[in-house]
């Protein structure tokens, strides 16, 4: 994994530095374990005019990564997508996640596609459950944008002295607004 993570670093100091981000933001969104935050943040360091449109870089690739996720699950579950999914953990909870997947897909993936978490479960596990392919994509598009322009956001309003704070928090903030979020709906609909 060092050696992944070094060529990336050196990727992200490259004249190919837009092509390797959508490279690992597609393969991270299947099958690679590293995220694209990895390049996306020294990237955005590099030259913050360029935030916008390295986040948009990483959130079509992705999305269209999440595709080709998706269609493992779908099609190549047994095959790829029980492997991976057993890699990160998941494989033991495999039908209480896809029961959860055909009720409430839409919302476990912005919820959860944003975070940290691996998004390649997600998505492999969206196709295993056969999520409506364009409510997939939609939410998608949402969850990895917010992911990745709230990245490139903060980056470039406050340059390297966030760097840490994304490297180390974010996680933390992410996961408190989903339970916030969470909590919110889980009101409405049992207190109003």
């Amino acid at each position: 994994m060092r050696s992944v993570y070094d060529w990336m670093m050196r990727m992200s100091a490259g004249p190919n530095a837009p092509w390797a981000l959508a490279l690992v933001s597609f393969l991270e969104s299947s099958i690679f374990p590293i995220p694209p935050d990895v390049m996306l943040v020294p990237m955005v360091l590099s030259d913050r005019s360029k935030a916008w449109r390295h986040a948009t870089v990483a959130t079509v690739a992705s999305v269209i990564g999440g595709m080709a996720g998706y269609a493992i699950g779908y099609f190549l579950f047994e095959l790829i997508g029980n492997p991976v999914l057993n890699f990160y953990g998941y494989g033991g909870k495999f039908d209480t996640v896809t029961a959860w997947f055909r009720d409430w897909g839409v919302w476990i993936l912005i919820a959860k596609g944003w975070t940290p978490f691996p998004y390649k479960v997600l998505t492999i596990l969206a196709g295993a459950a056969k999520m409506d392919l364009l409510s997939f994509t939609v939410a998608s598009i949402v969850a990895r944008a917010m992911r990745f322009f709230l990245v490139a956001a903060l980056l470039y309003f406050f340059g390297e002295p966030i760097r840490d704070f994304i490297e180390k928090r974010l996680t933390l903030v992410t996961t408190a607004f989903v339970v916030a979020l969470i909590g919110g709906f889980v009101t409405l609909k049992y207190l109003v």
